[in-house]
């Protein structure tokens, strides 16, 4: 069987692309061949674009399109940057009109190559959701927008003959600033085919991609030679060059060159700056002749200039390490809203979200901000640190402290606006004796016999409420076995809510408001139906996961919001008999490829999960973790996966193609439940967010 080696293909050919790029606007052959630069510059070059939007949507595709809201908004930060650093340049040539500002801002960009930008922010949200409603539906969509801007660009002039087509076209172009390639009829097609396109060997891709590249070459000369082209960006061959391509360089790519990626970004945004300071150079220098008149110096000079300031400006830019270069937490937010709204509805008032934990693993402070989108007014942490934490980062409603505060730290609550649950009497006293006015919820032992007054004790109750300091805004409990459908179970939960709604009653009687009462968590919801309180508290549910595999009463539709993902640090082929991993646990049976992948249990895994018979996935495929789990790593056997390289992805938790692992298989392969596992992920993890 043919062994391909691969590498990180896809990102040094960024690099390239972005020279290709530097070429169209420099003419590196203009001084000896007129034809050998056209052809360089808007045949072969026209490749990088379609290349920069393929690889956007190969890995958006790879996501499930998750990543779509969030590179969206990255790139809107982007292209506002570049907007300012080509604003001196923009000023120096006369500046436009108004209605010219708005159409290069949102269509065509503010400087020649900027179009880039608004075109992937217009061309995501068009391709997103064709993508959602199968490729084989949106692949023609994108084609028949795409064969539309074709005719307003390399086309034209033989779309012009056909009756009432240049009126047509002409206010088309009018409308969109005097280009169709751009986010409506150019970015959704190669973002869809970079998702669609699958890996191609080399030496079938190779010819492939050599008869598409001749096409397009007859295509561009045969268009130039009858006039036709109003612009040369779009061919009618291009897609299926730029596929070809594609389909080679993904069959030879394995693991990141992220400082390639970013390299050839920088390339690409800072070029046009550096054509200027070249010209300017050799003007100064009087080395026009060598530098600007001879085009191949004038394109060396240039490419040279841009590699080394966008060098440079990457090695003193204060980098973050990338998120995902090691293991992450993959969370969707789209998950997160879907799950609020539901169990809003199940619950039939308002939610008080909590968030303890770092929001369960999910981080705290965006899953606020991602239920604040959603209307949740009302928040529940476990410490009052998690709660400041909350409150430094901008989160407004109230945030409720379920556990213990000493009460020497009245001042912070007041200071940071924060709710206490009074979790007994005598606490409630000593922080009523600090002086400080403070917001609080009653807890009532109901049952539990955890934290609170009990619930049958009105005259304490009463005493707390008159307690001058405390201004009690809620009354709430908990259901200590609502998970539970045994008879036992259903009847002690029964009395639980009885006793509680009895106390309630009780201090309405007295003339008391208890406030926002609730009582309802997670399996409260699921297995009871509403109860009419004021509030109910979900956790677990509103990450889309249960706590194991037992039944309940209403199974909602709840959608997981977390993925776990680690990469493949390097990959063994051990012989029969040999052994790996501390106390060479691991013996392998047969020739076995081993995978070690960068996650351990300081990152918050189970340590017994390859003795419980622990499963990953790589590739699409499940494989078994092997051996001892490993601070830092663990050993996965991927000899029946394929090939596995240097930087792939493995999925601890997720979906990955048609195979899915759920926290609650994971937990219960090692005699855990879903809470502590994700509450238990380290911090250490990276942390990457994607939809609404």
């Amino acid at each position: 069987m043919e062994r391909t080696k691969k590498g990180p293909v896809l990102d040094r050919a960024r690099l390239a692309a972005a020279l290709l790029v530097v070429a169209i606007h420099t003419g590196p052959l203009a001084s000896y061949s007129a034809e050998g630069d056209f052809w360089l510059c808007r045949v072969l070059a026209r490749l990088a674009v379609p290349f920069f939007f393929m690889l956007t949507g190969h890995f958006l595709a790879r996501w499930a399109w998750r990543g779509t809201g969030a590179l969206w908004r990255r790139t809107a930060l982007l292209y506002g940057a570049a907007v300012l650093l080509y604003l001196p340049l923009n000023l120096y040539a006369g500046g436009f009109s108004p209605w010219q500002a708005v159409q290069k801002l949102l269509l065509t960009g503010t400087f020649y190559h900027l179009w880039y930008l608004p075109a992937l922010l217009l061309g995501l949200p068009i391709a997103h959701p064709l993508a959602k409603r199968g490729l084989r539906l949106a692949l023609p969509a994108a084609a028949a927008l795409y064969l539309v801007g074709l005719a307003g660009d390399s086309w034209y002039g033989l779309a012009c003959r056909l009756p009432g087509a240049q009126t047509v076209l002409d206010g088309l172009l009018a409308a969109l600033g005097g280009y169709t390639r751009g986010g409506l009829f150019f970015a959704p097609l190669f973002l869809l085919l970079g998702a669609a396109v699958k890996p191609v060997r080399p030496r079938a891709a190779l010819p492939g991609f050599l008869a598409a590249l001749a096409a397009l070459s007859a295509e561009a000369f045969w268009l130039k030679s009858i006039a036709s082209p109003r612009h040369d960006s779009m061919y009618l061959t291009l897609p299926l060059a730029a596929a070809a391509l594609f389909s080679g360089l993904l069959a030879v790519n394995g693991g990141r060159d992220r400082r390639s990626a970013k390299l050839a970004e920088a390339v690409y945004l800072v070029h046009p700056w550096c054509i200027v300071l070249v010209r300017g150079a050799a003007k100064a220098l009087g080395l026009q002749a060598v530098l600007v008149e001879n085009s191949l110096g004038h394109f060396a000079a240039a490419a040279a200039l841009s590699a080394a300031v966008s060098a440079l400006a990457l090695a003193v830019w204060p980098v973050k390490p990338e998120p995902t270069a090691r293991a992450w937490r993959q969370v969707d937010r789209t998950a997160l809203a879907h799950n609020a709204k539901l169990l809003r509805r199940q619950a039939g008032c308002p939610l008080m979200a909590v968030i303890k934990a770092d929001g369960y693993g999910h981080g705290a402070v965006k899953t606020a901000r991602t239920l604040r989108r959603q209307g949740v007014r009302s928040f529940a942490v476990a410490t009052l640190p998690e709660a400041i934490a909350l409150r430094r980062a901008g989160i407004l409603g109230e945030i409720l402290v379920l556990g213990y505060t000493a009460p020497g730290e009245a001042a912070l609550l007041a200071r940071w606006r924060v709710s206490q649950a009074l979790v007994s009497e005598e606490y409630a006293q000593a922080l009523n004796g600090q002086g400080r006015k403070v917001r609080a919820h009653l807890a009532l032992d109901t049952g539990m016999h955890r934290l609170g007054i009990n619930a049958a004790d009105q005259e304490a109750l009463r005493r707390v409420f008159a307690l001058p300091n405390l201004k009690i805004q809620g009354v709430f409990s908990h259901l200590c076995v609502a998970d539970g459908l045994s008879a036992e179970a259903v009847a002690y939960t029964q009395g639980q809510a009885q006793r509680f709604f009895e106390a309630v009653e009780g201090l309405r009687a007295g003339g008391i408001d208890p406030g926002r009462t609730h009582l309802q968590a997670s399996y409260g919801l699921l297995n009871l139906p509403p109860l009419g309180c004021g509030l109910a508290r979900p956790g677990l549910a509103l990450y889309g996961v249960y706590e194991d595999a037992a039944p309940v009463q209403r199974r909602l539709e709840l959608w997981p919001a977390l993925t776990l993902k680690a990469r493949v640090a390097a990959v063994r082929r051990l012989k029969t008999g040999e052994g790996a991993g501390y106390g060479l646990a691991f013996t392998a049976a047969r020739p076995t490829l081993l995978a070690v992948v960068s996650i351990g249990y300081a990152d918050g895994l189970p340590r017994g999960l390859a003795a419980h018979g622990g499963e990953v996935l790589v590739r699409g495929k499940r494989a078994p973790v092997v051996g001892r789990l490993c601070m830092d790593q663990m050993l996965v056997d991927v000899t029946d996966v394929g090939q596995v390289s240097m930087g792939d992805a493995v999925t601890v938790i997720g979906r990955d193609g048609p195979e899915e692992i759920r926290a609650e298989e994971l937990a219960a392969r090692c005699g855990t439940i879903t809470n502590e596992l994700l509450a238990g992920l380290s911090p250490r993890l990276g942390l990457v967010y994607d939809g609404a």
